[in-house]
């Protein structure tokens, strides 16, 4: 289990001047230290303004951030732990922005979807939103689409529901200040 301790990070030997990317080393189980790197980006999505995607990882050989890599981490809890706090520094900074989280797979949004449930005390000057996406059914039967008959998938966000079953995963979660 994740377990959040923002007085438990690791320290950052990078930042970049405008908080978009950190850069950090996390040990590995094998006894390895690799450089993780946290960027936000902006995901220019006109039913999500003002969100900022949160990519972390090692880079690859094309230099961008892995982020379906699989690593084994020695302290998953300040692994975790040190990216919140990455993400409550960004939104202190800009407080008018969101940020998003999207598990790669199925396994990565398991995970934070248990970490935002077991952490809720820890995480309580966030406010945590799920997102679902739906399609939206017209008076005439039809769905919406674009404008080559392509369904147009529309995010809902909605409160994290503590009751819901992390079998039931949102699609996307959001992380805002209070």
């Amino acid at each position: 289990m994740i377990k959040i301790n923002l007085d438990d990070t690791y320290e950052p030997h990078y930042v970049h001047d405008d908080l978009t990317e950190f850069i950090f080393n996390s040990e590995l189980k094998d006894g390895k230290i690799t450089d993780l790197h946290v960027k936000f980006y902006d995901i220019r999505d006109p039913f999500l303004p003002n969100v900022y995607n949160l990519a972390y990882g090692p880079i690859d050989h094309n230099g961008e951030i892995d982020d379906e890599i699989k690593l084994r981490h020695c302290n998953i809890s300040k692994l975790f732990s040190t990216i919140v706090f990455f993400v409550i520094t960004f939104l202190d900074t800009y407080k008018e922005r969101k940020v998003g989280i999207d598990g790669s797979d199925n396994s990565r949004a398991y995970w934070y979807h248990r970490m935002f449930l077991s952490n809720h005390r820890e995480l309580e000057d966030l406010i945590i939103i799920g997102v679902d996406w739906y399609v939206r059914l017209l008076r005439d039967g039809t769905v919406e689409s674009d404008n080559k008959g392509r369904p147009i998938f529309k995010p809902r966000p909605e409160p994290f529901d503590l009751d819901r079953k992390a079998s039931d995963l949102y699609r996307y979660y959001l992380i805002e200040k209070k």
